[in-house]
């Protein structure tokens, strides 16, 4: 599971998604999930068509990063 915020120093986020698609399985099939603390319109919808899996927030509620957590672990079982 890749935890991987938006706002990144070298590699934008949408391009670092595509680089890990691009890898040979099992690793490019790897879940990773988009942190933002700025949750801009549409940003979630541009996140999931570059292939992540999911969308968090900041601040996270422990709640929500456990839910994302338990159903990708649950999907690997």
């Amino acid at each position: 599971l890749i935890l991987m915020d938006m706002q990144m120093p070298i590699m934008d986020v949408i391009s670092a998604a595509g680089a890990v698609r691009r890898l040979a399985r099992p690793q490019r099939d790897v879940p990773i999930i988009a942190l933002t603390a700025n949750a801009l319109v549409g940003q979630r919808e541009i996140c999931l068509a570059a292939g992540m899996n999911g969308f968090l927030t900041k601040p996270i509620q422990p709640e929500a990063l456990y839910a994302a957590i338990s159903q990708w672990a649950r999907r690997r079982r």
